[in-house]
């Protein structure tokens, strides 16, 4: 452990990323005997494990009280996935298995789920991007009544388990303490997503969704939200880039409402969002204790828009608002000022792409000046080619106030560059009265010469470990 620059610990031999070899593996399994304590290994991102599980997993037995095995992209083959799935029996208090990145598992999953049996305790299960089968899916169905007490279900990034989904949903009631369930980019279909709302009545204890990226299951919702409305303890809900329809739109305006303890929402990327005449932006005040709110890409118009500041009126825990790629921001930020005022708690807020002018900028400045985003962290102002020099001059002259950033963007948009103002000496110096920015995107902003010079000389008087790019 001391070689590999790792501090030993008897309960947990965490060898990520350290370019373990085959001999390394060997060596590994050699010391199980004399670490009877061990509860939790992770081998992750070493691609020499893969091939040389075995080795490992017949010492296992030395690690009775093992919880948590991760295995994250370690080029797993055939072999491998057989000889954890045998080592099973020997780790009966295993309760995390985290197998993502590992392409060879697709097609062989039944040979690790074959080997689970009844009083299994895995509450954690990962198989994240592993190009699992349809079959995989129905593998993994089978397995679900033996593992009651699973809390976490990953199988995001695998495009094909989605010709699976129904019979994996049927399956999900033998699960009903699942807490966590992403499906994120799994190929799911409309039917898929009918399938997965009859499961949601047996899921009351459940308080993650993501069904994002799974552009299929749009004009689906319509159909499927039944027992959507009943998840009291849904706490995240993501449907970013689902290309939802104006008539799901309807029906999502009734529902998310309902999730009362709903506290982050990603509806990103989706266009109806901003031109259903449904009112889902303003029935958002319905749910007060919404910290994220995510809406960028989705076409608002200035109605949407002025509902959606109507209702943040109402939403007193919000931390993170990202409202970029909505052109209608700009110039009508004015709109969202009663919120900010009120929002205390906003540490992230991203405007990126919104047709920004000088008039929105100097009203962010004036809100730092009199006491608001005092805690504000992360301000993403980038692609807005549309503000003039003046107006990065007089944000440049207030962002002294922004105490607490840590991360500013101010980018333009990939196609274009342009000569930067004489606002960047207002910029460097605001830059020396903010102790937490560690990050400042400047991305295409040509620099003069002596700009060049003032920046090399800000660097020398300012030893900190701020990332220009």
């Amino acid at each position: 452990m001391q070689n590999l620059g790792k501090k030993p610990n008897s309960k947990n031999l965490d060898l990520n990323n350290c370019a373990l070899s085959a001999a390394d593996i060997t060596e590994l399994a050699s010391l199980l005997p004399f670490l009877p304590e061990l509860e939790e290994i992770s081998l992750s991102w070493n691609g020499c494990v893969g091939g040389t599980l075995k080795t490992l997993t017949a010492q296992l037995h030395h690690a009775n009280l093992l919880k948590a095995l991760r295995l994250n992209n370690c080029r797993l083959s055939a072999e491998d996935v057989t000889a954890l799935g045998e080592a099973f029996e020997i780790v009966p208090q295993l309760e995390e298995l985290d197998l993502s990145w590992n392409s060879n598992i697709g097609g062989k999953l039944s040979l690790l789920t074959k080997k689970l049996h009844k009083g299994c305790k895995i509450k954690l299960l990962k198989i994240t991007d592993c190009n699992l089968t349809a079959k995989d899916g129905e593998s993994l169905a089978e397995i679900l009544n033996v593992i009651p007490n699973l809390e976490v279900l990953d199988l995001s990034i695998n495009k094909h388990i989605g010709c699976s989904m129904k019979v994996i949903a049927q399956d999900l009631k033998n699960v009903p303490g699942l807490k966590e369930l992403n499906l994120h980019m799994c190929g799911l279909k409309q039917d898929s997503l009918q399938g997965l709302d009859s499961a949601l009545q047996h899921l009351a204890e459940l308080r993650k969704l993501d069904l994002s990226c799974n552009k299929e299951i749009g004009g689906g919702f319509k159909d499927s939200t039944a027992h959507l409305a009943s998840l009291k303890n849904l706490e995240v809900l993501d449907l970013h880039q689902c290309c939802v329809t104006e008539e799901d739109m309807t029906v999502l305006s009734q529902v998310i409402p309902l999730l009362s303890s709903l506290q982050e929402l990603n509806l990103s990327s989706n266009k109806n969002v901003g031109v259903s005449s449904d009112p889902l932006l303003g029935r958002l005040r319905f749910l007060p204790k919404l910290k994220s709110v995510a809406i960028s890409n989705c076409g608002l118009g200035e109605e949407a828009f002025s509902s959606l500041a109507e209702a943040a009126l109402h939403l007193p825990e919000l931390e993170i608002l990202d409202l970029s790629w909505n052109k209608c921001v700009g110039g009508n930020l004015k709109l969202l000022l009663g919120a900010l005022k009120l929002a205390t708690e906003i540490q992230v807020l991203r405007l990126s792409s919104c047709n920004l002018v000088a008039e929105d900028l100097a009203l962010l400045t004036l809100l730092t000046q009199d006491g608001h985003l005092a805690r504000l962290q992360k301000l993403d102002l980038s692609y807005n080619n549309s503000i003039s020099d003046e107006g990065w001059k007089v944000f440049c002259q207030g962002l002294a106030a922004f105490k607490e950033l840590s991360e500013l963007d101010v980018s333009l948009r990939p196609s274009s560059c342009r000569d930067c103002g004489l606002w960047f000496s207002e910029l460097l110096a605001a830059l020396a009265e903010l102790p937490a920015l560690a990050e400042l995107g400047m991305q295409r902003w040509v620099l003069s010469e002596s700009q060049r010079k003032q920046l090399e000389s800000f660097k020398q008087d300012n030893p900190r470990n701020i990332r220009f790019d």
